[in-house]
């Protein structure tokens, strides 16, 4: 324990030490064992003499424990002096408590002298006195922590748990020197010295990782899905220039293959600038005032000659009175048509989808919802929570084949998140799926306080 001002300091205790406060005890046993087989004998004179023999014994080694102290020079020595560790006052506990992320103050040896109250959250409970690695069972974070007392230079180091939660950290380490430097002694002395206290500060990696992960698993899709019909292109480009240039029915099969794996490269590169475009305004909220029952059913009038094709019929419901929000309307045609599209290739041929705009009047602040529901098979629970990321497909190979890009959901996801709204997706197995999506309601207030925020 660290030795304050003013208070006795404790010697670590010899094996005389030891021996002389453990007579008492042994008295009063040879007590009780003799004053017993002389109760058992019958015979009064040995119990009184039994008895006066112990008590003796007793005082003895009282005698012996209240003795002055007297030690060793080599026991000395490991006597623990106060000014062996610097005191953390209350300004250094202060700037520690202070700091936005998880920190420590550590001694030189790695002991705890004080923490923040978010390494409580972040790593766990830091008990003043105890070892770093009572705390962190990191083997790099705990070398960086000696190496920075010894060589009195910071170090960085990243690692990675899994127990009890995936993530990353960041440990950052800093030599200090909080003891104030002997009288006369200049600044650049003063630096030379070793340091007395080290701090370590923690930084949660975790959120950047996943972001970098995501980038890297869209660049790769991106660069697979329009890869696919680039080989199919080269392919048949090879084959019309060889043994199918002079073979009519071939060369018009082939074509029309060829024609199809372009359009497919459209619509995925149209997609792509569609989600940068997006993304790229996702923190400025739509001002334009739209009513989003017109604009429904303009897109499933244009979408009826492919909802025949399909032998899908579309079912729209619209409120008598205007369902109007604050919105892009080219981001709201595409958010519609994406969610109708979607409903007309996975339900079921022969069967109808149903778009309906409704105004929601039961909560404290109207809201305008807009659900789509198709009567297909259904979509398995364990894909619902991953329906809306980039080029994620419950079926691959249907999916490509009714010629979708894997990236329809998630622009829905990103505009419905610009404009300040909220999506859920319900759906059972052999009823098909219900895709809503909650819009605030627009009125001439909203619309002004939703100006004066910009």
């Amino acid at each position: 324990m660290t030795a304050e001002e003013g208070q006795p300091v404790d010697v670590v205790k010899t094996p005389v030490e030891r021996w002389r406060r453990a007579v008492p005890l042994f008295a009063l046993m040879a007590l009780v064992s003799v004053v017993g087989i002389a109760l058992d004998l019958a015979d009064p004179a040995f119990a009184a003499f039994a008895f006066l023999a112990a008590l003796g014994g007793y005082v003895w080694g009282q005698r012996l424990r209240s003795a002055p102290e007297q030690t060793s020079a080599p026991e000395k020595a490991i006597v623990e002096m106060p000014e062996a560790r610097p005191r953390v006052d209350s300004a250094v506990e202060a700037v520690v408590s202070a700091l936005p992320e998880p920190a420590l103050l550590l001694t030189p040896e790695g002991d705890i002298l004080t923490a923040n109250e978010r390494v409580a959250l972040s790593v766990g409970i830091a008990r003043v006195g105890d070892p770093l690695s009572f705390l962190v069972r990191v083997p790099e974070v705990l070398e960086a922590v000696r190496s920075a007392a010894r060589d009195d230079l910071p170090r960085r180091v990243e690692f990675g748990e899994r127990v009890p939660l995936d993530r990353w950290l960041e440990a950052h380490v800093v030599p200090l020197h909080l003891m104030a430097p002997p009288a006369g002694a200049g600044a650049a002395a003063a630096a030379q010295g070793a340091p007395d206290a080290v701090l370590l500060t923690f930084r949660d990696l975790t959120q950047q990782r996943r972001v970098e992960q995501m980038r890297a698993d869209f660049v790769a899709n991106a660069s697979h899905e329009l890869r696919t019909p680039l080989a199919s292109l080269s392919g048949f480009i090879e084959t019309l220039m060889g043994p199918a240039r002079n073979d009519p029915a071939a060369r018009d099969r082939f074509l029309g293959i060829m024609g199809a794996q372009a359009r497919r490269m459209s619509r995925l590169i149209d997609d792509l600038l569609s989600l940068s475009r997006i993304e790229l305004n996702a923190h400025v909220r739509p001002e334009v005032q739209v009513e989003l029952g017109t604009i429904v059913a303009h897109v499933c009038e244009a979408l009826a000659p492919l909802a025949h094709e399909r032998g899908v019929e579309i079912h729209v419901t619209r409120p008598d009175e205007p369902a109007c929000v604050l919105g892009e309307r080219d981001e709201l045609i595409r958010l519609i048509e994406n969610l109708v599209e979607n409903a007309m290739k996975y339900g079921a041929s022969g069967k109808r989808v149903d778009v309906a705009v409704e105004i929601e009047k039961s909560g404290e602040a109207p809201l305008i919802v807009l659900a789509v529901r198709d009567y297909g098979p259904g979509i398995p629970p364990e894909h619902l929570p991953r329906l809306t990321e980039r080029f994620y497909r419950v079926d691959i190979a249907a999916s490509r084949e009714q010629g979708g890009t894997g990236l329809g959901l998630a622009i829905v996801k990103h505009i419905v998140a610009r404009h300040r709204g909220r999506l859920t997706i319900e759906s059972r197995p052999a009823d098909g799926a219900i895709f809503t999506v909650r819009f605030d309601r627009a009125t001439e207030s909203t619309k002004k306080h939703n100006i004066s925020k910009h």
